[in-house]
């Protein structure tokens, strides 16, 4: 499957909204725009005013818009792991067709079949990842369409998050005048586009330092096993920077951007700045290891909070290492310091496009990266969610098929749109978890022996 065509990617940080439009042309996405403007109405990567939230997403869009000569209406958006929960589900059902071979709408049933569930009322669906369909008791098959069968099962992991956070991330991007193709788990983008196979495999954990908060998510057997958010992030290692040396956020920011160093073994005792202080008239003379100093201290915190986590389903211990993505691992120093505090081997993912060339960006080229690489079935599973029409998932993958998008016409040409947000299904279950990585090293079947049991 191709998969070309024009694809928008929204990632609304805390400290940052980003927008990046890329076409995907024989499996090589270039990207043709990129928009970025300061967040408004959010805190801690949660959307908490929908008209400010709004406002500054429609105005990244029309950064991205005027670069790439399109006009937007329809993005994929990443939403936060807040409270997210990994649950496993199931479905099965009859096979319809009379000559007993499976077709598209066999597994739009048997997906919604498995988001049959109960759920609490301050809950939603994100999202359904099919791992397997088995048919009349063979299992394994990725793809059941076109095979013969009276019997058709569905095994998938569901992902559940706060109704609140669903709800103001469709509302705002509403009020924007933006339909959403797609909600994606950032974690779960990210893995896409930081790991390669290998550590998707065997076992990784990607921690996202970004503005508002920091998200460690550990990835095995190319899934989304497990995340964490610590309330803390770049946001306020500027905070101490402001209130230590008495200055204000704005040049607290600055500092940390352009004299900041992550270990203070890094930064020169000899090399000093100025520094604009509250209540005095000449600034004060400030070195590179004392900046670096409280830097540090800040990143110690997040460092063994998302640690001690880590520790308890001994997830250090899985092959793959580290990677860290989000704003916060631009600061020289990280790694030498995240390597150190967490005993293993740590690098920070930079995107390798022109222009993107920095880890802030790793979030909103993640979904693109995601949502392209996404197969037709597990497309045809996620339509269930929203109730799409079989013909409709056929109809997108024919444009994507033959380059169209509703993305892609010139701006000239495009009438403007509102999108409606997408509706999901009320009801879902849970089950318990079942590990079974084959090949996995002995240490590693420990690891998730023990988180799993």
């Amino acid at each position: 499957m191709d998969n070309s065509g024009i694809y928008v990617g929204l990632d609304i940080g805390t400290t940052s909204i980003k927008v990046i439009v890329a076409e995907r042309v024989k499996g090589q996405m270039n990207v043709i725009g990129v928009g970025s403007e300061r967040s408004n109405g959010l805190s801690r990567g949660v959307i908490v005013d929908i008209d400010k939230a709004a406002t500054a997403i429609q105005s990244a869009v029309r950064q991205a818009e005027e670069k790439a000569s399109i006009e937007i209406k329809k993005v994929i958006a990443g939403v936060p792991a807040n409270l997210v929960k990994i649950e496993r589900c199931r479905g099965m059902i009859a096979v319809a067709d009379e000559s007993k071979e499976i077709n598209d709408e066999d597994v739009q049933n048997v997906a919604a079949a498995a988001l049959v569930q109960s759920l609490p009322p301050e809950r939603e669906i994100l999202d359904v990842i099919p791992d397997e369909f088995v048919v009349d008791g063979f299992d394994g098959i990725k793809d059941p369409r076109g095979m013969v069968g009276v019997r058709l099962e569905m095994h998938g992991t569901l992902f559940t998050g706060p109704k609140t956070i669903i709800h103001n991330t469709r509302k705002a991007l509403e009020k924007a005048g933006l339909q959403i193709e797609q909600m994606i788990i950032a974690p779960l983008a990210l893995s896409s586009l930081v790991l390669n196979d290998g550590e998707q495999d065997f076992g990784s954990i990607i921690i996202d330092l970004g503005g508002g908060q920091t998200t460690a998510a550990v990835i095995h057997d190319h899934q989304l096993k497990y995340t964490y958010v610590d309330q803390e992030g770049g946001q306020y290692i500027t905070k101490d920077i402001s209130v230590v040396l008495n200055t204000s956020i704005e040049n607290a920011e600055k500092l940390k951007r352009d004299y900041g160093y992550a270990d203070a073994q890094q930064a020169a005792d000899d090399e000093a700045f100025p520094v604009d202080v509250v209540g005095q008239s000449t600034p004060t003379q400030i070195s590179e290891q004392y900046l670096a100093e409280i830097i540090e201290a800040r990143l110690d915190q997040i460092f063994d909070k998302v640690k001690q986590h880590l520790d308890e389903i001994r997830a250090l211990e899985l092959p793959g290492g580290i990677v860290l993505t989000g704003g916060v691992a631009a600061i020289p120093g990280i790694t030498d310091l995240a390597s150190e505090r967490f005993g293993t081997r740590v690098r920070v993912f930079i995107p390798n496009q022109m222009g993107l060339r920095h880890p802030s960006f790793d979030a909103a080229l993640a979904v693109i990266k995601y949502q392209a690489a996404l197969s037709e079935v597990a497309l045809l599973v996620k339509s269930a969610l929203t109730g799409e029409s079989r013909a409709s998932v056929a109809l997108d993958f024919a444009n994507a098929s033959s380059g169209q998008s509703a993305n892609q016409r010139p701006r000239a040409e495009m009438p403007t749109q509102t999108g409606q947000p997408a509706q999901s299904r009320p009801d879902e279950t849970e089950q318990p978890a079942d590990p079974n990585h084959k090949g996995a090293v002995e240490r590693i079947k420990g690891f998730f022996n023990h988180f799993f049991d």
